[in-house]
């Protein structure tokens, strides 16, 4: 499959980009308003029914792993190296060879590694949950506490947000800077806030921007100095090995070893699972973690079960075979994905770049782009672009409780349409940024005009 197999179409004969919409006159933008309102109605016509409303493989990419469902069956050895049966019970923390595998992903010793089942997701409702009615090694739990507070970077991924909010745990917005959150806003608060317990971290091409974390954002991570002995660093690297190029590809310090050298052993449960690599709810999550750690969850774990699917944990060991097999897999992910994404940033660039009315990321991996659109104007590009047949993320997701201070920020997620369907959503997509961006300017503008209407009658009189 050739890197891109889409390519922008000429420019317009009225070229937009020349003038940024802010510059405009009252008149000229009214005209250009009439003019996009007429394609928009040829939208509307089409009958579209698009969906980009989350993060999903594609079609294509989960038949990537459909071999998987041929590597066991009523004849095959299910006997692990240490002749463990997976058949039967037990091996709480998982099999020998999945640890190694998943260890080699994370880049941790399988020492320091709990598998789980099949959602990432599901560990880290687990591990808030735990916090909350047992406590973190043996500090209170968090229930009977007065207040208890999380950090979360913004924009940032909502299901994370959906798990604090179910406990009734605090918000706290921080903002997200190209290297990684505010750091001295979260030293600061740490340090002074002992009901502060965790902060939520997606470092590696980060949902929805696609940033990753700088060394420094790293390094200072691990030196923290929380005011709570049981404050955590939720360390979710969903998209470790999720790069869209070979030779362009963001690196991540490992955090444990960071944590370790600094002093801080305990500060960091980092997850990771293969949900996107294999089959979303068919593949195997992960916990890596310190010792102590460990050893804290395995009081809550030998209650909770006897041991997690080792038949499928021994089916993604003999697909993959080891790290090498596993990141060739993801190339050809890449090979799917990368055209998606260069189709979604070409729209833009050609569309929107000098208009004045949005910015967005590039990212060289993960699953999303994050769009920036006027202050105001996000949550009336998403409802526009519903009623043209484009389904997005709603407009305020990224945010705590919803809540997008600006309604600036929309998710875009270009994984799951196939391309031809993705470069008619990004069209329509980016013609509805103009629309409101239009009605937006608009609207300040008569605004001004009515201030300065009675002041200069006055100065008149």
């Amino acid at each position: 499959m050739p890197d891109l197999i889409w390519h922008p179409g000429p420019p317009d004969e009225e070229d937009e980009k020349m003038q940024s919409y802010a510059e405009m006159s009252k008149e000229e933008l009214q005209a250009l308003r009439k003019k996009l309102s007429a394609q928009y109605k040829e939208f509307q016509g089409k009958d579209l029914k698009l969906d980009m409303s989350r993060g999903k493989p594609s079609a294509e990419q989960l038949d990537l792993s459909m071999e998987m469902m041929n590597v066991l069956n009523s004849d095959s050895d299910l006997t692990c190296e240490d002749g463990t049966d997976c058949r039967n019970y037990g091996v709480l923390t998982g099999i020998k060879e999945v640890k190694e595998l998943i260890g080699d992903m994370m880049e941790v010793s399988p020492d320091n590694i709990i598998i789980y089942g099949n959602s990432s997701l599901n560990v880290m409702f687990d591990t808030v949950s735990r916090s909350m009615t047992h406590g973190v090694m043996g500090c209170t739990p968090w229930c009977k506490l007065d207040k208890v507070k999380f950090l979360c970077p913004v924009p940032g991924y909502d299901r994370h947000f959906g798990i604090t909010e179910y406990f009734g745990i605090e918000m706290i917005n921080v903002p997200m800077n190209e290297d990684g959150p505010d750091m001295d806003m979260v030293e600061k608060l740490v340090s002074t806030d002992e009901s502060i317990k965790g902060i939520w971290c997606v470092p590696k091409y980060s949902n929805p921007t696609g940033n990753s974390y700088s060394d420094e954002t790293v390094r200072r991570f691990a030196r923290l100095k929380p005011a709570a002995p049981d404050f955590r660093i939720y360390w979710d690297n969903a998209y470790g090995i999720h790069h869209l190029y070979d030779h362009d590809q963001d690196h991540l310090i490992e955090i444990l070893a960071e944590c370790k050298r600094a002093g801080n052993p305990d500060l960091v449960y980092k997850f990771s699972s293969t949900s996107k690599i294999s089959f979303p709810g068919s593949g195997i999550a992960a916990i890596a973690t310190s010792r102590n750690n460990l050893e804290d969850i395995l009081k809550q774990l030998k209650y909770q079960t006897i041991g997690h699917d080792k038949v499928n944990q021994l089916r993604h060991v003999r697909f993959f075979k080891d790290i090498h097999g596993m990141v060739e897999h993801m190339r050809r992910h890449a090979d799917i994905l990368r055209p998606k994404f260069e189709a979604v940033t070409s729209i833009l660039d050609r569309e929107l770049s000098g208009l004045g009315i949005g910015s967005w990321t590039t990212p060289k991996g993960g699953y999303f782009i994050s769009f920036d659109t006027l202050d105001g104007c996000a949550k009336d590009v998403v409802a526009k672009c519903k009623k043209a047949g484009l389904v997005m993320t709603g407009a305020g997701a990224t945010y705590p409780y919803g809540k997008d201070p600006h309604d600036c920020n929309i998710r875009i997620a270009p994984s799951y349409p196939p391309l031809g369907d993705l470069i008619l959503a990004m069209e329509l997509f980016a013609l509805c940024v103009k629309i409101v961006s239009i009605d937006k300017l608009l609207a300040d503008k008569e605004k001004v005009e009515k201030t300065v209407a009675p002041a200069e009658s006055k100065a008149e009189a």
